[in-house]
């Protein structure tokens, strides 16, 4: 054990000398290995947090959740945008029959959205804001993180009570200095009571529904205010409903009895084209998982071809290094070293001069995504898993660019090797 951290000591002061004594050959040949890291986990690392920001849009909903809507998510929305349009928008009578049929459902909620409210409080106003109105069960579906208060109960649900959850960006707009919980907030022209705050969600250019300014309400109360029964979906709130499986159920079979429920509860014809779409998250995190798959692709070619170049200059200092302390492993041989203990010693210096380049790539990627997220309304992080996949990279670069250079050195006959200068 002791001759082991020997060589190990050993073959790291060697790999400092050889930096030390030939500088700027040292930097080139690390220069390929650092931009082949920086280019992988840069990209990697972008990646990974524009992927879940992106996701984040979808506000903790499950991937195994059924969303029933007029829209296919799998389809270029603006290719049949029209025929989609026409289709009747997701119903109460939608809700409540499915809710009721389905065997291999575990929940089944409704969400109403109104766009474009005006909320007031005193002289105090924001607009822009949203109204939604969901089931009692939606915390189920979606993990509605509350910041304060409480969520509804089943009384205030069946009623209808005018009792809201706002979203943070609303608590800071219309009561910036004091508690608002049990305050009023006017809606819709009536006195809303608020019984609960939302975490703040932070700002995420990828959110299609910005939940900071989300009012949510019961399905019950947001139904006495606005249309929900009509076609037109310019004047009327936008419905969808939720469908959440039992636990081991498959989703293409509870996607199956959805299909046929739905197509009687809407008395389509045997020959008669659906009328509706059900969609789920794995759809768009699918899309968007290989959209970014390719991305990812073009990164790691371009850092491969670098990390190439990289370890061609690496293997190429090891085998001047050998050349030129020849004389001294053969005195190392001569005095007894065995044959792994000479590859040992190239092998942890070549592995050290990598290590040293990836390092400072995964340094480069950590200052770069930090200048960026300070300029852009995201955050890019350097995740653990990608330091590590950064440090494995360049001990295996390491291990290949020194076998064929500490194999070399390993072989060499002790008495040609005392005799060479």
């Amino acid at each position: 054990m002791k001759l082991f951290f020997r060589t190990i000591l050993e073959s790291f002061r060697l790999a400092f000398q050889q930096l030390r004594g030939s500088k700027l050959r040292s930097f080139l040949s690390l220069l390929g290995i650092t931009i082949g890291i920086f280019c992988i986990i840069a990209v990697q690392s972008a990646v990974d947090s524009l992927e879940g920001s992106i996701l984040d849009l979808f506000g903790g909903i499950s991937k195994e959740v059924l969303i029933i809507d007029i829209f296919p998510w799998d389809e270029d929305p603006n290719a049949n945008y029209w025929k989609y349009f026409k289709r009747p928008p997701p119903s109460e009578n939608d809700y409540i029959e499915l809710a009721e049929r389905l065997d291999l459902a575990d929940e089944v909620a409704i969400l109403i959205a109104k766009e474009g409210q005006t909320l007031k409080n005193g002289s105090r106003s924001l607009e822009g804001t949203t109204a939604m109105g969901t089931s009692l069960n939606f915390p189920a579906i979606q993990d509605m993180k509350m910041g304060k208060g409480r969520y509804f109960s089943q009384q205030e649900y069946e009623s209808g009570a005018t009792k809201v959850i706002i979203g943070a960006e609303i608590d800071k707009e219309l009561f910036p200095n004091q508690e608002s919980l049990g305050k009023d907030i006017k809606l819709f022209g009536r006195k809303f009571q608020i019984i609960g705050v939302l975490e703040e969600e932070g700002e995420n250019p990828f959110n299609v529904q910005q939940m900071d300014i989300v009012t949510w309400m019961s399905y019950n109360t947001l139904k006495r205010f606005v249309n929900i029964k009509g076609q037109n979906r310019f004047t009327n709130a936008a419905a969808i409903v939720y469908v959440k499986p039992k636990d081991e159920v498959v989703l293409a079979d509870l996607k199956d009895e959805i299909t046929g429920d739905l197509r009687a509860i809407r008395r389509l014809k045997p020959m008669e084209e659906d009328n509706f779409s059900i969609n789920s998250i794995s759809q768009m995190t699918n899309i968007i998982e290989g959209f970014f798959g390719q991305v990812k692709l073009g990164g790691l070619i371009i850092g491969i071809f670098a990390i190439i170049v990289g370890l061609i200059s690496v293997a190429n200092i090891m085998f001047v290094s050998v050349k030129e302390r020849t004389n001294i492993i053969g005195i190392k041989k001569a005095l007894g070293a065995k044959q792994y203990i000479i590859l040992s010693e190239f092998l942890i210096e070549s592995i050290f001069l990598c290590l040293l380049g990836g390092l400072l790539g995964i340094l480069m990627v950590y200052a770069v995504t930090k200048g960026i997220s300070a300029v852009i309304p995201f955050e890019i992080t350097l995740s653990m898993k990608n330091i590590i996949v950064g440090v494995s990279s360049s001990v295996v670069i390491g291990i290949i660019a020194g076998m064929l250079p500490a194999l070399q050195a390993s072989k060499l006959d002790p008495v040609e090797a005392i005799r060479s200068k």
